[in-house]
């Protein structure tokens, strides 16, 4: 009788435990799924960047094609 409660609190603090780290590895974001978001991110603020000052300065024709083809490029 003493085994089977000792093994019913045993099975009961590794579910309860199981369970916490369960729900602490859903509530917390993943470091590797965020790194190439945020690379992403800074790509496209550097793309937009370009684009408002092609937009917004007069230059030639030249830096312009030069402009865009660096963005091909990355």
């Amino acid at each position: 009788m003493v085994v089977l409660i000792v093994m019913i609190v045993t099975i009961g603090r590794v579910s309860r435990e199981k369970y916490r780290n369960e729900r602490a590895q859903m509530s917390s974001p993943d470091a590797r799924h965020l790194a190439p978001s945020h690379d992403e991110i800074r790509q496209l603020k550097e793309r937009i960047a370009v684009l408002e000052r092609v937009i917004t300065d007069q230059h030639g024709r030249a830096d312009l094609e030069r402009q865009i083809d660096q963005l091909r490029d990355r």
